[in-house]
């Protein structure tokens, strides 16, 4: 059943053309996603066909399945800042959601008579299977404290509220761009499962090839305006792109032969000219204008020299780093070799950035010392990505740190030619930074550091908005790379391909090298989960066959029911607040009140934890 269709759909921005009359078709169940080099318009298609943009063209139409529900992730999604989190991610019309919107807003408050209005009210709409489903979807995407507004967050935990609020309305088509942006590796992991059922419908942009290879059936390319198809994956995209270019290569060959001879044949021709003449002067001007096509196949290309490095790089000798009574780092010790590339992995506020500042000497270990050789030279990319004036052009950018930069094999580059080595033509060049796209702000951010010519490089989300092309160059780059590099990503097909090793944040300060990459690593974490799980059933089993005790679960009163529930909805409270607190020490621009603040808020919390703890414990036995 056909899903959405697009008839002539064209966008164009001043003289730029980022597409023109697409038609494209979509069936239901379909996963559909869209690649293209930054730039080129892809959030923009995406928003066109979301109704967010009009398309340009008199004749476009949009047709959506008849009373199917859609649902719109955009990169940036738009809330008001004084909304807090439960308004936000419970603002439908389902009257499901409105009785867990009116649950869990009773509970927060904790009196008795909204409690139980909500707790019947739930019963009237069959809520509570719902309500443990958007349950797992909040704690998946680490969203806890629901009392929090909108303008306090950062804009990662933004676009997972959005995330969240999405999954949670359960819409029939989904247009998602970029849904990885932000998510930790176990994050992804979850939405890529959920996104796969049979009944969803997707069209999404995303340069997360894992997501392309395992989710998605059929992946679009917008080159030149025009939109290829490909059936498959992201491996069989490869494979069927490699051919349209080298059949592209081919027949402009022969058309470029055609035309040669052509040309001789009109500058020999006489001006009297017949209409069998004119029919041939008319199809030269075609074979001509199909001659001189330009083939877009430019990438960024990426040979800098890198500076010396001595046989002493950086040596963590058993740091320790706390915040309060969270560990983030607790007696590491670590020398880092030439020519390895470590892969930086664990959930998000694990205390990863601070790792990073740690062994930067951006901040100061509790314990132990970080020495760094005098060889090093550290380029350090941020995932907060560049901060520029608005009014700045690229070119500006670029030559306020070098006019010329030397290159690998000895010779010097003007900023202008390096400038088009990472595609960014002259006239663009000209430019102001806030007319760029996402991918182009992140490429331009890329250069500065490269530019430097680092030994020691430390990319902190080096995937995000940049495309597939650019991050397959990266790559190539990286591999050959002579220094150390140092990886945080959630892109698990960017770090399988280029880390030796990695270190693994555990939790409660401890860090594991583990020997593999990312994806060996998960296999062993199934296993053992798996394992757990085994062991878990042999122990249930065991209990099963053992004399069952008299039966005591009707022994709590209908307010000892509701005092549990409220207990547990508390202690669970608590430690989300516990957590997001705990995060807070990653920000960069901690200063020491914010640290005792912090730590004496968490010592609060967990004195409430306990006196909780305790009483639901009573409670519990009884029952």
């Amino acid at each position: 059943m056909n899903f959405l269709t697009l008839e002539n759909i064209s966008k164009q921005y001043g003289e730029k053309t980022l597409f023109d009359n697409i038609n494209l078709q979509i069936n239901q169940g379909q996963k559909v996603a869209l690649v293209a080099k930054n730039g080129s318009g892809k959030t923009t298609l995406l928003r066109v066909i979301a109704g967010v943009e009009p398309s340009d063209g008199a004749t476009s139409r949009i047709i959506i399945k008849k009373g199917a529900s859609v649902g719109w992730l955009p990169q940036d999604p738009n809330f008001s800042d004084e909304q807090t989190i439960i308004d936000a991610i419970f603002e439908s019309d389902n009257p499901q959601i409105q009785a867990i919107k009116a649950y869990e807003k009773a509970m927060l408050i904790g009196k008795s008579d909204d409690m139980e209005r909500s707790m019947l009210l739930m019963d009237d709409e069959k809520a509570w299977d719902f309500e443990a489903r958007i349950k797992e979807v909040l704690f998946k995407l680490n969203i806890s404290d629901l009392t929090r507004k909108i303008g306090m967050l950062s804009g990662g935990q933004v676009k997972r509220v959005a995330l969240a609020k999405l999954i949670i309305e359960a819409p029939e088509f989904l247009i998602l761009d970029e849904p990885t942006n932000h998510l930790d590796l176990d994050m992804i992991e979850w939405l890529e499962e959920y996104l796969q059922q049979s009944n969803l419908t997707l069209f999404m942009v995303t340069h997360d090839r894992y997501f392309l290879e395992r989710v998605c059936d059929t992946i679009l390319e917008l080159d030149g305006g025009n939109i290829y198809k490909y059936n498959g994956n992201y491996s069989e995209f490869l494979e069927k792109r490699n051919s349209r270019l080298e059949n592209e290569a081919t027949n402009l060959e022969q058309t470029q032969k055609l035309f040669k001879r052509e040309l001789e044949w009109v500058r020999r021709m006489p001006k009297a000219r017949g209409t069998k003449a004119k029919a041939r002067v008319d199809k030269f001007e075609e074979i001509k204008r199909e001659a001189f096509k330009k083939v877009d196949n430019d990438e960024v290309k990426i040979d800098f020299k890198g500076a010396r490095l001595g046989s002493k790089i950086i040596e963590a000798e058993y740091i320790s780093k706390s915040f309060g009574e969270q560990k983030i780092v607790s007696d590491f010790a670590y020398k880092f070799r030439r020519n390895e590339k470590v892969g930086i992995v664990g959930p998000n506020g694990a205390g990863k950035s601070t790792f990073l500042k740690l062994i930067t000497q951006e901040m100061k270990p509790d314990q132990g010392k970080v020495i760094i050789g005098e060889t090093v030279k550290i380029g350090h990319y941020k995932q907060d990505g560049i901060q520029l004036e608005k009014d700045k052009r690229i070119i500006d950018v670029v030559t306020d740190i070098a006019e010329y930069i030397p290159l690998e094999n000895g010779m010097k580059m003007t900023a202008a030619a390096l400038l088009e080595r990472f595609l960014f033509s002259r006239k663009q060049q000209q430019v102001y930074v806030s007319q760029l796209s996402g991918g182009e702000k992140r490429r331009l951010y890329l250069l500065t550091i490269l530019m430097e010519n680092p030994n020691f490089l430390i990319l902190d989300e080096p995937t995000n908005d940049l495309d597939i092309i650019t991050l397959n160059v990266l790559e190539d780059f990286l591999m050959q790379f002579p220094g150390v590099v140092v990886i945080v990503t959630h892109d698990r097909y960017f770090m399988d391909k280029l880390v030796d090793h990695l270190f693994v944040f555990e939790g409660n300060g401890k860090i594991r090298d583990f020997n593999g990459v990312y994806t060996e690593y998960r296999l062993e974490q199934q296993e053992k989960l798996e394992q757990t799980r085994q062991e878990s059933r042999e122990e249930n089993k065991s209990k099963e066959s053992k004399p069952k005790s008299k039966d005591n679960s009707n022994t709590l009163t209908f307010e000892q029911r509701k005092e549990l529930k409220r207990l547990e909805k508390k202690i669970e409270q608590l430690e989300a607040t516990k957590i997001q607190l705990s995060s807070e020490f990653d920000k960069a621009e901690l200063t020491t009140e914010k640290i005792q603040e912090l730590s004496m808020k968490i010592a609060k919390i967990n004195e409430e934890l306990e006196e909780n703890e305790m009483a639901w414990m009573v409670l519990a036995e009884l029952a």
